[in-house]
């Protein structure tokens, strides 16, 4: 049904410096016998030089090609229907969009060390992965109930009865692209469309990726702009900003769980074995594992090993957006996803909010994405989520 993607990337690449003895080897002389031995000592030298001049030529070359790999390069593939941001010359993510998918998303997300820590299904399944909830893919952002249409549930598994009630969101165009020493930035364009073809909402979507020694961080902000009708963002827990995580960062679980959307359709979550999963959720109000779901906080991390490799994954909110601090749809199973605008559900009935846009009205979310890896603590996330909300205005 999904068709697997393409990679940009050679992992069997060998760096040219490897071919050099090779070179040096190939090039070797020996002069003819009836040559003397001063005429073989000019011949010898002067392919020495030779050689030399070649070598440095191909070291110049590769140290050039290296330079301009080093920091964060984004690389645009209208064809393909995907812009690929690299790291150091390795893949880090990409802004991918298809008839396969009804919401541009990031796709895969990886840790510094290159561990992905996105679920592959269903674009790539991997072995003893969870295949529920196919339309949480990498990282995403759309809603339960625009004007009473379902954008969050919609997806290519759905029957085509199903999916003519629903709305899409549809990539538009890439603004801009650029990258840099340790940060790189990409505007795109989307429209979310209603079931009746008409667009509803423009979104114009800022990404800003940013690279440490063990970290890797992306800022979306998107700001939506109603058109020409009154927009209704009705209270509804399917929202706002979403990633679905790897089996590995799951929290394990010894259950069966049947979860159902805002139109009452049921998803099975079955056990599976947990060997090897160890996810942790912890919100800034020190809400840990299941408690975090349904509560208010600034930010959530997801901790746990992928392999031999500790990774934190933290989602921050930030002071500017609506709802803040937002509510968490962080699900054991592996959604990790932050509804600043689904209120009713979340606090029982205690509160509601029903965000409007009227026509050509506009409005901006926030959200950081860090991946960590090695050790972390509540105060470094803290700390974080400080230096988020002062650099974002």
């Amino acid at each position: 049904m999904f068709a697997t993607l393409p990679s940009l990337f050679d992992p069997n690449e060998t760096c040219i410096l490897a071919t050099l003895p090779q070179v040096v080897q190939t090039t070797k002389v020996t002069a003819p016998a009836r040559i003397d031995r001063h005429e073989t000592m000019t011949m010898n030298s002067t392919v020495t030089k030779l050689t030399l001049a070649t070598l440095l030529v191909i070291v110049s070359a590769t140290s050039a090609s290296f330079a301009q790999q080093r920091g964060i390069t984004i690389v645009k593939n209208e064809a393909a229907q995907r812009v690929d941001v690299l790291i150091d010359g390795q893949p880090f993510t990409s802004y991918i969009w298809s008839d396969k998918l009804k919401v541009p998303v990031l796709y895969p997300l990886r840790t510094a060390a290159g561990t992905i820590v996105t679920r592959g299904f269903p674009l790539e399944p991997r072995p003893g992965e969870r295949v529920d909830h196919p339309h949480h893919i990498g990282l995403w952002f759309n809603y339960g109930s625009v004007n009473g249409v379902d954008f969050w549930n919609n997806s290519v598994a759905l029957s085509p009865e199903q999916q003519k009630k629903m709305g899409m969101v549809a990539h538009r165009r890439v603004v801009k692209s650029i990258g840099g020493k340790d940060r790189g930035e990409l505007v795109v364009e989307m429209d979310w469309i209603m079931p009746d073809g008409q667009p509803i909402l423009h979104e114009t979507t800022t990404f800003i990726f940013r690279s440490g020694l063990n970290s890797r961080t992306v800022d979306r902000i998107s700001e939506l702009t109603a058109l020409n009708q009154r927009v209704v963002f009705q209270d509804n827990k399917e929202g706002l900003i979403g990633m679905r995580v790897r089996r590995e960062l799951e929290q394990p679980s010894n259950e069966p769980l049947v979860f159902t959307d805002s139109s009452g359709r049921p998803t099975e979550v079955k056990v599976l074995d947990n060997t090897g999963v160890s996810g942790l959720y912890r919100s800034s109000e020190a809400k840990t594992g299941d408690a975090v779901w349904g509560t208010r906080a600034r930010w959530t991390m997801l901790s746990g090993k992928v392999n031999d490799e500790s990774i934190t994954l933290a989602i921050f909110d930030h002071p500017k957006n609506v709802g803040y601090p937002t509510y968490w749809h962080a699900r054991g199973y592996g959604l990790f996803a932050a509804n600043p605008l689904g209120q009713e559900v979340f606090s029982n009935g205690k509160e509601k909010l029903n965000f409007t846009l009227e026509p050509k009205q506009s409005v901006t979310f926030r959200y950081r994405l860090l991946i960590q890896s090695g050790p972390v603590t509540p105060e470094s996330i803290e700390k974080q989520s400080q230096s988020f909300a002062t650099e974002l205005k």
